[in-house]
């Protein structure tokens, strides 16, 4: 994922200044448009996955991981601590309210501004806005020999409309922060999380667009009464926008390419203990591992704890090691 300066910084300061433009502005009411909004969502369109199949969000995941859910192995049903259930939670409720946002942008902006916004919304052709469930689908990808699809939603595609009178398609991924005001400061958030990026990757193929933005929201806020100096150092919305090649796609490709091959010839991948808090199929996992294996993780852990690297990095390992040996020593 490039950065093309001139386009790409013009689209992150426009997209930054319309919704701040906008958030800035009293709060318009329509209820007609937030009952289409119900509407749409009553009755989506039902679009299940083709076999084999990968979503963007797990292009980053461990590849022992995806091979068990290939396989068919049993997805873990935890409980887990109810605030990470709120996390998540308040995460998705984000992204509504930006999609909610442009829709209302584009309905309501140029009569509140005088101005007329240069993003909007792509629409399917039964005429609901290209995001979530309206805009889901399966695309085939052949690669390295092997075959499988590409299955999710996008959280939006729309149309940029540049100086020179130009239309430019791109995706929109919308994230959230919520720990400290700090994660989306221009200090410490320099650019797009990796594995933020290489989820891009999977959305530009399966929507046919070169340039992606991904747009972070913070829930955690500086104070409710910021000075400008404040608000630029610690803003709570921040946007990157990159280039997407074939290259870019052909990383995340090679891994889903390898996953299917591995399947099919048998041949379990490693387990990466660095996406092990995201890994829905731990139970699986340590189920599948071989002595062998066993042995090396072991050994990778105790050097980890022996490492310079921080408290949480050395305890999140430690963890995984934990979970992994009670669920050996229980079969």
């Amino acid at each position: 994922m490039t950065k093309q300066y001139d386009l790409c910084t013009q689209i992150e300061g426009d997209l930054i200044a319309l919704l701040d433009d906008w958030h800035s502005l009293p709060e318009v009411w329509d209820n007609e448009l937030d009952a289409q909004i119900h509407r749409w969502y009553a009755d989506p369109p039902k679009v299940w996955p083709k076999r084999p199949y990968f979503s963007p969000s797990s292009a980053n995941a461990c590849p022992r991981e995806l091979y068990l859910k290939a396989k068919g192995a049993k997805k873990d049903n935890f409980r887990r601590q109810p605030h990470q259930s709120r996390w998540a939670g308040v995460g998705t409720s984000i992204g509504d309210m930006i999609q909610r946002d442009l829709l209302f942008i584009e309905k309501h902006y140029e009569a509140k501004t005088g101005n007329v916004p240069r993003f909007k919304l792509v629409y399917t052709a039964d005429g609901r806005p290209m995001f979530e469930d309206f805009a889901k689908t399966n695309v085939l990808v052949e690669h390295s020999g092997e075959k499988f699809y590409l299955y999710g939603t996008p959280d939006g595609i729309m149309e940029y409309l540049t100086d020179d009178g130009e239309t430019i398609r791109f995706g929109l991924e919308i994230k959230s922060k919520q720990t400290t005001p700090a994660r989306t400061s221009l200090y410490s958030m320099r650019d797009a999380e990796k594995s933020h990026i290489m989820q891009t990757y999977c959305y530009a193929q399966m929507y046919n667009v070169d340039y992606y933005v991904i747009l972070y929201v913070n829930a955690a806020k500086h104070g409710w009464e910021m000075t400008e100096e404040e608000y630029r150092k610690t803003p709570d919305i921040r946007a990157f926008c990159g280039r997407i090649s074939n290259e870019d796609k052909a990383i995340v490709f090679d891994k889903f390419a390898g996953i299917v091959k591995a399947v099919r010839e048998g041949t379990p991948p490693p387990l990466d203990l660095d996406a092990w808090t995201s890994n829905k199929f731990k139970t699986a996992c340590a189920q599948s591992l071989t002595d062998d294996e066993l042995s090396n993780i072991k050994a990778q852990v105790r050097r980890y704890l022996k490492s310079s690297m921080s408290g949480r990095r050395k305890q999140a390992y430690y963890d995984a090691w934990e979970f992994i040996k009670s669920v050996r020593e229980e079969n």
